[in-house]
């Protein structure tokens, strides 16, 4: 990702009518809770999605408080499979989620529901708590393939389960109401 990048992107919008191709990028959150991104590259875009990849052994503290940390970065925007867990393959990562619920939500930043089959990650019941605690969700298929795309359904009945609604996932709005969320406060 470069500077370049951004005005490419920059460029393509404004040759579009009636879609809007945002620039985005996931990124690392590191042991020590900084981005792997400096911030004058996470500022040019129009979101992040962090993710926890590296050093899933932490203690509970020790992750949730990394976690909480990178949220305070202002480019943070959306926490990418909240527990690391991968079906029969690998265990969450211990965290208190409900503490990075409330920190994602006071701090203007959202939560993903992976959709991808292999994650499903954020199970119902942490659906059914952000609904309860107001904090929005992102339903995203984690595609690395086309043929990904497809999972979005999943994550739809992820949501479902816990009984969100459209006006509960972000990424059911339009350009306008996105890009006023996507301010942090």
């Amino acid at each position: 990702m470069c500077k370049g990048d951004t005005v490419i992107g920059d460029t393509v919008n404004e040759n579009l009518e009636g879609i809007v191709l945002l620039k985005g990028i996931e990124v690392d959150i590191l042991r020590d809770g900084s981005l792997d991104l400096p911030d004058e590259i996470l500022k040019e875009l129009d979101l992040t999605v962090c993710s926890v990849h590296y050093n899933r052994n932490l203690s509970p503290k020790k992750q949730t408080d990394r976690i909480i940390r990178a949220m305070d970065n202002p480019y943070f925007n959306i926490l990418a499979h909240p527990t690391g867990r991968l079906i029969n393959e690998r265990e969450p990562y211990e965290v208190d989620l409900e503490k990075i619920m409330e920190a994602a939500r006071d701090r203007g930043c959202f939560l993903e529901i992976n959709a991808h089959p292999d994650r499903l990650d954020l199970s119902s019941r942490y659906c059914k708590l952000a609904k309860e605690i107001g904090l929005k969700v992102v339903v995203s298929t984690d595609a690395h393939s086309m043929a990904d795309l497809d999972f979005m359904r999943f994550g739809v009945y992820q949501a479902r389960r816990g009984w969100l609604e459209a006006a509960d996932v972000l990424n059911t709005r339009s350009w306008d109401q996105l890009r006023k969320m996507l301010q942090r406060k």
